[in-house]
């Protein structure tokens, strides 16, 4: 859980917070998100998803391949820093500010202007339905 907000250097390295460095190991995954973001997972947690998606067929398999190869594994250096790859930093068009999030199973990795622009989207009635739909 929480919302980080964090810095890209010119090399693509980022500092990742160090709460969600404890939940996801010594290494992790980054790779593309739906929503132009990165989703980062636990070697575990990776391990349980790609089992899930080798269950898919057809169009949605392919779809799927392309979550799988743009994937890589990551590992924090001393700093508690990890370096995005080009192609990951160009799909989430991430510069230098980001916003490091803690969610559920992953961690996600926004361009800062991106996420609160979505974020401010979100209204309360917008969350008290998803709520509803929980019966929280």
């Amino acid at each position: 859980m929480g919302t980080f907000e964090h810095t890209i250097d010119a090399k693509g390295r980022m500092a990742f917070p160090n709460k969600l460095r404890e939940r996801l190991g010594l290494s992790f995954i980054v790779t593309i998100g739906p929503e132009n973001c990165l989703y980062v997972y636990s070697e575990e947690e990776w391990e349980n998803f790609t089992e899930k998606i080798k269950t898919l067929t057809g169009e949605k398999a392919r779809a799927a391949k392309l979550f799988i190869v743009k994937a890589c594994t990551v590992e924090p250096d001393k700093q508690g820093r990890i370096l995005i790859p080009q192609n990951l930093r160009d799909y989430a068009n991430l510069s230098h500010d980001v916003t490091v999030l803690g969610v559920i199973n992953r961690a996600e990795i926004w361009d800062s202007a991106r996420f609160n622009a979505v974020s401010d989207g979100i209204t309360g009635e917008m969350l008290s339905d998803a709520l509803s739909e929980i019966a929280f």
